[in-house]
């Protein structure tokens, strides 16, 4: 039994890897073909108005612009491979890879990271305890407040907040700009100041996800409720708090795996919302003067990027299951 145990096992982690693999070279040729399609002359933002015809034709061989699509396509997946994925048309020739990641995924990175771990955190604690008390003024308040929350788009909500607490902006900071090349005295009023600046930018997309994870482990929780098993708990004299946590909470956690792995692309994309509304300097701002320049290496290299994070994040998601759910080894 073990033996077969093992080889289901890699067997269904073999077939999720050439699946993820085969998803992820498509994302690779449609991420090529739609910014081909775009409108907009990415030559725009290269060649300027004083420059010689022969200086711009050495501008346009440079980047290969001149070469037919399957010739772009055949180097783009050459140089992709080699990680190297082009230079920037609108930052001086900087290479992509270094536009992108140099401080700006950085700023995103951790924004997104403090917003997804209280969302999901509150949101677990609010939806098990809701569950465990159902058709009670907690269920019910939480639920009202979580469902608002969740409906409102985050740029409306950095708007609200900006508007109606722009006044204590001189005591905590709800927006910046964080670029390279400001030095603090030293590391902790550099974090200090980094905290107030990402101040408003959590609270807004914290309270955006927080509804969908409470509305789903509340859910999940009530139909473990209803098992056999919470049944034949209750019936050997368990403490409440004991099968909450020890049974309910912890088989309702299969879901919110899923849940999890497919909402992180998602919290970047609202992410880069909230980067705008408050100047964070980040992937948000990026995408937007990227597509105001009609900078197509860089936002290739973006969405390449969130793909990338969304078929692999799946993948994670899946292998985890093993771990959580013994069935899927079989």
């Amino acid at each position: 039994m073990a033996s077969r145990t093992s080889v289901g096992t890699w067997r269904y982690i073999g077939q999720r890897v050439v699946q993820t693999i085969i998803v992820w070279f498509a994302i690779i040729t449609l991420n090529f073909i739609i910014f081909r399609i775009m409108p907009g002359d990415p030559r725009a933002s290269l060649i300027g108005e004083g420059m010689s015809p022969e200086l711009r034709l050495a501008i346009v061989e440079r980047f290969g612009l001149d070469k037919p699509l399957i010739e772009q396509y055949v180097l783009y997946i050459v140089n992709l491979f080699q990680g190297e994925m082009g230079t920037s048309f609108s930052h001086f020739g900087e290479p992509v890879w270094k536009t992108i990641f140099a401080y700006r995924f950085a700023n995103t990175f951790i924004l997104m990271g403090a917003a997804l771990l209280l969302s999901i955190v509150v949101g677990m604690f609010f939806g098990v305890l809701a569950a465990a008390r159902r058709d009670s003024k907690v269920d019910t308040g939480s639920t009202v407040v979580f469902l608002v929350a969740y409906s409102m788009p985050v740029f409306w909500i950095g708007m609200l907040l900006l508007y109606y607490l722009g006044f204590v902006a001189n005591v905590i900071p709800l927006a910046g700009t964080i670029t390279r090349g400001y030095v603090h005295v030293n590391f902790i009023d550099y974090m200090f100041d980094y905290s107030h600046h990402m101040l408003g930018p959590w609270i807004v997309l914290t309270l955006s996800f927080i509804g969908g994870f409470y509305l789903i482990m509340r859910d999940t929780v009530l139909d473990v409720f209803t098992q056999d098993y919470i049944l034949a708990a209750k019936a050997k004299g368990l403490r409440e708090r004991t099968i909450l946590y020890g049974h309910a909470m912890r088989n309702a956690m299969l879901p919110m795996v899923s849940v999890i792995g497919t909402n992180l692309p998602y919290l970047i994309s609202g992410a880069m919302m909230t980067e705008f509304v408050f100047s964070w300097s980040g992937l948000g701002l990026l995408t937007y003067n990227s597509v105001l320049s009609a900078d197509y290496p860089v936002l290739q290299g973006i969405f390449l990027f969130l793909a990338s994070i969304t078929v692999f994040a799946n993948l994670a998601a899946d292998i985890i299951y093993l771990r959580l759910d013994p069935r899927i080894r079989y």
